[in-house]
């Protein structure tokens, strides 16, 4: 039986399992916290941009920030920690991972603190958002040109203005830094389906971008936004040319959307002429009040340049992840994940958090996650995860268990 057979044989089973015990997860807010309606949501997801995480409703909004004496500005955010133990660990690094890479130890993941100044859509008028983040997540996610040191980040801060139309939703205009467009999950994890990031997100993905953007809600069913920016996770630039970004947001009805975003520009350092470009499809789909899927897919493509592992052909990868989220009681959800990443050429994983040297991987994983909100503000969320590779990635190995726990306040 091939390395492939065994992981997929090994999804099958992780299904039935879950579906004799009535095939159970936690239903997102078009990212988790939303539809459940017990943990308060920080405001940074509403206004990431991307498919998982839409404008939380007014009874959430009003009981997720505070109401300062400046004029509207609202504070929310949270504060988090968590451990983690894999069963083949590099030293003490959980290979592959962001937020869980550290072995058997307690980590302060970070303290958030997200400030909003809302716009009004029928009027002239303007807004700003911003995010900072200080702990151990920052280090991860930070942009090349910009730091608040090791245990410090800002993934989220611009300005907009908006422009009203006729059909009252606004034209919005945006500038600074912002998240990616891209993907279900986000860099806010107490709003994803599961704790631990999914390797699209890690590894597919851009984290931020600072630019333009341009946005606009034609109707209830379209939206779109294109954005012109530096490049991917940089605030200076590292070349001569701009990148771009642009996304499209379907809503066929009330329960379902679709995101279809594209990418195009030079991402390496000095090197203006070969561009990386792809396209991100993420579908997602309500099922009764309790019960949600998200589908993922990703195609991308560098042109040949001295940064690849191998210079002189085109780096190509591809990926396909599943989410599936379901509440069994306002206070007690479960989320399960399966995800594929195939990197042709090791372009986006050759030496990368742990994975060894390589000319291509492929590797995929099984994670399920129980979201528990039995106490007001908190979210408490075990995992377990099971990954597996074509290489000997894991310590030797070619596959690896891991077990965590986070624990997070919500204000």
């Amino acid at each position: 039986m091939t390395d492939l057979s065994r992981f997929a044989l090994t999804g099958m089973l992780v299904g039935s399992l879950l579906g004799a015990s009535s095939a159970v997860a936690q239903s997102p807010k078009h990212s988790p916290a939303a539809d459940s309606g017990t943990v308060a949501t920080p405001a940074v997801a509403a206004d990431s941009g991307t498919a998982a995480t839409p404008a939380p409703t007014a009874e959430t909004a009003a009981a997720n920030h505070v109401e300062t004496l400046l004029g509207g500005l609202k504070i929310s955010g949270y504060a988090e920690a968590s451990y983690s133990y894999s069963t083949e660990p590099s030293g003490t690094a959980i290979v592959g991972r962001i937020f869980d890479r550290i072995q058997d130890q307690a980590m302060l993941n970070g303290l958030v603190v997200v400030l909003d100044k809302p716009y009004d859509t029928g009027k002239l008028t303007a807004g700003f958002h911003a995010e900072l983040i200080f702990g151990q997540n920052a280090s991860v996610i930070k942009s090349g040109g910009f730091s608040l040191g090791d245990q410090g980040d800002i993934p989220h801060l611009y300005g907009t203005l908006n422009i009203p139309t006729p059909n009252g939703n606004g034209l919005q205009l945006k500038f600074g830094r912002m998240v990616t467009l891209m993907g279900v999950e986000v860099i806010e994890d107490v709003v994803n389906p599961n704790w631990s990031e999914g390797y699209q997100f890690i590894y597919v993905e851009n984290f931020t971008a600072l630019g333009l953007s341009a946005e606009h809600k034609f109707n209830r069913y379209l939206d779109v936004q294109l954005r012109v920016i530096n490049g991917w996770d940089v605030v200076q630039d590292n070349n001569n040319r701009k990148s771009f970004m642009g996304r499209l947001g379907i809503y066929p009805d009330e329960k379902s959307s679709i995101s279809l975003v594209g990418y195009l520009g030079p991402e390496q350092a000095v090197d203006s002429t070969a561009d990386r470009y792809g396209i991100n499809v993420v579908l997602n789909r309500k099922v009764g009040g309790t019960t949600a899927v998200w589908l993922q897919g990703d195609y991308g493509r560098e042109q040949a340049n001295a940064a690849l592992p191998d210079p002189t052909q085109d780096a190509k990868w591809w990926a396909i992840g599943g989410w599936l989220t379901h509440d069994l009681t306002p206070a007690f959800g479960l989320a399960l994940r399966a995800d594929y990443f195939d990197d042709q050429d090791g372009a986006r994983t050759s030496g990368v958090l742990g994975f060894p040297s390589n000319a291509g991987l492929k590797v995929g994983s099984g994670t399920l996650t129980a979201n528990i909100r039995a106490w007001p503000q908190v979210l408490l969320r075990p995992e377990v995860r099971y990954d597996r590779s074509d290489l000997a990635a894991f310590n030797g190995n070619k596959d690896q268990t891991t077990f965590s726990l986070s624990a997070a306040y919500v204000y």
